[in-house]
């Protein structure tokens, strides 16, 4: 790093400071895109650990201190998705075949009231089972829709603030997180990105219900 940054410092000095400046500019740009990529592979199942630390509420008062459940207190493939969805400071577009995790949920409601925009899609057939988190998150006031075709809503992935994609084969279950063989891959590629948002875009305009034929000829 240091060879690089004396590169640029000479190349200020060669050029004159109009066009170093441009330059370089256009240096540290592309040294902060190659080192900020956020990538990341997650593989579940799970080990069930303590996530009450990152579900505490801000500004709740003192800390009661440690947790005293009998949960391990270690970072798992659990605690590191709930790391990245909760970095959402301005928006978080799910997409999302199965939903019965309370964790994630609790997630999702902590996020919301830091009034992070927060749109659900989800398939009608499983949300609508028992266990279900999704009715809990239409009361809390989170926008959700739902297909209304044959067909399941099987996507599973979440894009946050725009800029940093979730996906794989995870639903956000319990059964998923501690008993299944699932992965889950991080990126901020913005290209790839740029595609899933276009999608959730595309899903979320079809789902919306001023579209749904409740009645057939």
């Amino acid at each position: 790093m240091r060879g690089g940054w004396a590169q640029a410092w000479r190349t200020l000095l060669a050029v004159g400071v109009g066009v170093a400046a441009e330059a370089l500019a256009g240096w540290l740009l592309r040294r902060r895109r190659e080192g900020s990529a956020v990538r990341e592979a997650l593989f579940f199942p799970s080990r069930a650990t303590c996530v009450e630390a990152l579900l505490a509420e801000e500004g709740g008062g003192p800390s009661p201190g440690p947790c005293a459940c009998p949960l391990p207190h270690q970072e798992s493939p659990l605690s590191r998705l709930l790391t990245h969805l909760l970095a959402a400071r301005r928006s978080l577009d799910l997409c999302v075949f199965a939903f019965s995790n309370p964790q994630l949920r609790r997630a999702l409601l902590l996020l919301h009231r830091r009034r992070v925009h927060i749109r659900v899609v989800t398939d009608a057939d499983y949300m609508a089972l028992r266990g279900s988190q999704i009715g809990i998150l239409r009361k809390a006031g989170i926008q959700v829709r739902h297909d209304q075709e044959t067909g399941y809503m099987h996507n599973k992935f979440v894009i946050i603030d725009k800029k940093v994609l979730i996906t794989g084969s995870l639903n956000w279950t319990t059964q998923a997180i501690q008993n299944n063989r699932e992965n889950v891959i991080i990126i901020d590629d913005k290209k790839i990105v740029d595609v899933f948002l276009a999608e959730f875009e595309k899903i979320w305009e079809d789902f919306n219900p001023t579209n749904y034929t409740f009645f057939t000829n």
